[in-house]
């Protein structure tokens, strides 16, 4: 299959995903979703055991596209209800799935890309690599990370990131366990195949079976949270605060925001 915001290879036991939409920092639209879901959908039927996720150019993900979030602001509550289990479903997929998935965060990873690159099993960085949960900076809420940003990290510094939205370096992402290890630029790929053949070494098997006690053990709670999330992250859309947040950053100028 050919896709247009990302590249998928194949390398015997080894894919590899390329968010491809470097002139936009790799910025999230509905297009990149869709066809995420389908390489992540193409990898789980391959022979491929491990899949590393990285992005073309000097950004991971910069989060959603800019053009999208015009868009978002004029939706209907039952469009913005389908681009949040949208999202969620993207997010769910990569927290479930089956093979060991390695993030090469080559830069930024902010927002929604910061979801995509601390959501795989092992999240590689570049010491110029920059993460952060942004929305409320923009008046939108995290309500979908934040599902699985509490298991990873605890709720004390999810509570920090999210309600504050400030952008961590590579370092305090290592700390707080965002990142799993830091990366000279020039050996990102390297390490992440040097992961990846470390892992194809062990019985496919038991890496499967290991990956699904994680998913079992979260599983209860998971979709009940999930389904909260969404109906939270699709309401807040329909908000003053959202629709200025966003014209405030569209058009470069600080926020006027509303008591609500």
């Amino acid at each position: 299959m050919n896709y247009v915001t990302l590249k998928l290879d194949f390398d015997g036991p080894l894919a590899t995903i390329t968010l491809n939409r470097p002139e936009k920092r790799n910025a999230i639209s509905t297009e990149m979703i869709e066809e995420l879901l389908a390489t992540l959908d193409e990898c789980e039927k391959s022979s491929a055991r491990v899949v590393i996720l990285t992005g073309a150019g000097k950004a991971f993900c910069s989060g959603m596209d800019l053009e999208g979030l015009k868009v978002v602001a004029s939706q209907s509550p039952e469009q913005n209800l389908e681009d949040s289990r949208r999202m969620a479903r993207m997010f769910r997929c990569l927290y479930t799935f089956s093979k060991p998935l390695i993030a090469a965060v080559n830069g930024p990873a902010i927002a929604g890309g910061c979801g995509l690159a601390t959501l795989c099993d092992f999240t590689l960085a570049v010491p110029e690599a920059k993460f952060g949960y942004t929305e409320v900076r923009i008046g939108f809420l995290p309500a979908i990370v934040s599902v699985f940003l509490i298991r990873q990290i605890g709720e004390k510094r999810a509570r920090d990131l999210l309600l504050t939205g400030r952008i961590v370096d590579a370092d305090e992402a290592l700390r707080l366990g965002l990142a799993s290890e830091i990366v000279p630029a020039d050996r990102l790929l390297d390490r992440a195949h040097e992961l990846a053949q470390s892992l194809i070494s062990n019985s496919p098997t038991s890496l499967k079976r290991t990956k699904q006690l994680f998913i079992d053990s979260n599983s209860a709670d998971l979709d009940r949270q999930l389904e909260a999330a969404i109906q939270a992250n699709a309401a807040i859309r329909s908000t003053h605060n959202f629709r200025e947040g966003v014209a405030s950053f569209l058009e470069k100028r600080p926020p006027n925001w509303r008591g609500e």
